[in-house]
């Protein structure tokens, strides 16, 4: 099992990161904590945008530029030609999910832990003919892997998976969900916001298609930029939903070509300079070495649920066979956007909330309206986990 991190290497980390000195950040599955180096990364490029031009900036971090590709490859065990840079999460999964070629009478299979937009884009596409089934969740809460199986047949064209939900800690078993995708022949999407820099992710091992991932949340970068990995021996059966002069080359009066590549997925237009900060924040998570990462974020979350728990009144409501940093909990008579709004003006702790518009099918058949959504991240120490406590059992007797 990889080490933990020292309390010498937590206070480093914590020292590189500037929001530390100002907040104690529970928010990291919202928009986590920048490292110094990215956002020097981003400023210096803004920066040299102002000074020079924009064409002209993005000339001189071209080779910079390129080895973000490489960045995310080396990330999910992937090659640069199967990474398309985005600019978010949800444009990277709607720019897959809408070019794989749907016909009347395929059907969809999803969790019951599904995020609100890739179910309301399952739901446009049905009204093509397309029919949408939420697979059951087993004994755990998550995915169940015999329900799965039964349910699979030539009719399936995609299995879609977000691999953790955003209202709780779980973890889906990705991997054997891809396996029985891929021996199936369905296509395979797994949306891999909340994973991404927290877990690793090997491509082939998870045997997804397609993964998604956002820069803000997990891996620490910049928002508004993010990253798909499309696999090299599907892409050639996809058309992007839209193209232009990048994504494709106009040939003829009357023709175009596609790229080859998954930069087919992109668009011209970039924001070079949080690309370039994305870029180094996944340096920086690689460096910390991400299976390290992992062990310290289970940890710190499962002794912020034991802590959680212990309060009178109290009730954390996360799910699943493993838990990773994403730990949800209400308080009994106090509302959730109360309680973070509480914990924000009085102990400087940042939350945010998981509503039932968010993942509707889970919330609504466990009678949940809205939770307070913390989670904990590498650089979480005990004295965070303890102030965050003591501030919730504070609020729950009041």
């Amino acid at each position: 099992m990889p080490e933990l991190f020292s309390a010498e290497e937590v206070a480093r980390f914590r020292s590189e990161t500037p929001g530390c000195a100002h907040v104690v950040h529970f928010n990291h599955s919202g928009s986590s904590l920048m490292p110094q180096a990215v956002i020097d990364a981003v400023v210096d490029h803004t920066v040299l945008e102002g000074e020079i031009g924009g064409y002209e900036a993005e000339a001189a971090a071209e080779e910079r530029y390129l080895r973000v590709y490489d960045s995310v490859a080396n990330l999910l065990n992937a090659s640069p030609g199967e990474v398309a840079l985005v600019e978010n999460a949800t444009r990277a999964w709607d720019m897959a999910f809408y070019a794989i070629p749907f016909n009347p009478g395929d059907r969809i299979l999803t969790s019951v832990s599904e995020y609100a937009s890739n179910v309301i884009a399952f739901l446009q596409i049905a009204k093509r003919g397309v029919t949408v089934e939420v697979v059951p969740n087993d004994e755990h809460g998550q995915i169940s892997i015999e329900a799965l199986g039964a349910m699979l047949d030539s009719t399936v064209r995609l299995v879609s998976l977000t691999h953790m939900p955003t209202n709780g800690g779980l973890l889906q078993p990705a991997a054997t969900v891809g396996a029985l995708a891929r021996e199936n022949g369905s296509y395979f999407l797994l949306d891999a916001c909340q994973s991404a820099g927290q877990t690793p992710l090997d491509v082939e091992e998870l045997k997804c298609d397609f993964l998604s991932a956002t820069s803000r949340k997990f891996l620490r970068g910049p928002r508004g930029v993010g990253f798909l990995y499309v696999r090299d021996e599907v892409i050639e059966q996809l058309e992007p939903p839209m193209l232009d002069l990048h994504a494709a080359e106009w040939t003829a009066a009357d023709g175009y070509r596609i790229r080859s590549d998954a930069r087919r997925f992109e668009n011209w237009e970039k924001n070079y300079a949080n690309h370039l900060g994305m870029g180094v924040a996944i340096d920086y998570a690689i460096e910390a070495g991400i299976d390290r990462v992992w062990v310290q974020i289970e940890r710190n979350a499962a002794r912020l649920r034991e802590r959680l728990s212990s309060i009178p009144g109290v009730s954390v409501r996360d799910l699943g066979e493993v838990k990773g940093g994403i730990v949800t909990f209400e308080v009994a008579g106090v509302a959730p956007g109360e309680i973070s709004k509480r914990l924000r003006d009085g102990w400087k702790i940042n939350t945010s909330g998981a509503g039932v518009s968010s993942t509707r099918f889970d919330m609504e058949a466990r009678g949940i309206e809205n939770m307070v959504r913390s989670s904990t991240h590498y650089f979480t120490t005990d004295e965070e986990i303890d102030v965050m406590a003591n501030a919730v059992e504070q609020i729950a007797r009041s």
